[in-house]
């Protein structure tokens, strides 16, 4: 079959043509997107998760959080890292301070490599979000119990509160 001079060349015209249609439009609202979440999330507010079982007491302390070994003690479970590591009703029945099963987790990550020799002394910070109707007893054996896996820098987590 032979092809005319006009058909050649849209034939070639056709071949060379790149078949992309780019939707500019799209892609700017996915970038102006991403730049205001990047925004919103950059301010100097450091929050740390909260299980909906725990309820913080209050406090009006302006120290920000840090970023460190959290372990939750709900009114039912002990949590690591947002493991169970515990049932409530089976430590506060046991004698003595220590929790087994929660030393035990706590030395798993005191093991843990330290990229960094400045970052050793932030290794071994712990942050105990405790609901604020546990009883001292309960708080008393997860701090003691920190305290023997060598995690001497413990913080509480607290809702703030605002003075007016």
């Amino acid at each position: 079959m032979k092809l005319t001079p006009i058909q050649k060349r849209a034939a070639r015209r056709a071949r060379h043509q790149s078949m992309l249609d780019m939707n500019l439009v799209s892609l700017i609202d996915v970038f102006t997107i991403l730049i205001f979440f990047l925004l919103s999330n950059a301010g100097g507010v450091e929050t740390l998760p909260s299980p909906k079982a725990v309820q913080l007491p209050e406090s009006v302390s302006q120290t920000q959080p840090r970023d460190t070994v959290v372990v939750v003690v709900s009114a039912t479970e002990i949590l690591v890292e947002g493991r169970k590591v515990a049932a409530v009703a089976d430590v506060i029945n046991t004698a003595g301070d220590l929790i087994e099963p929660l030393k035990a987790e706590l030395d798993v990550l005191a093991s843990r490599q330290v990229v960094r020799p400045e970052n050793e002394a932030h290794a071994r910070r712990l942050t105990i979000m405790g609901d604020k109707d546990i009883p001292y007893r309960l708080l008393r054996k997860v701090m003691a119990t920190s305290a023997r896996a060598n995690f001497g820098d413990v913080s509480f987590a607290v809702r703030q509160r605002f003075e007016s």
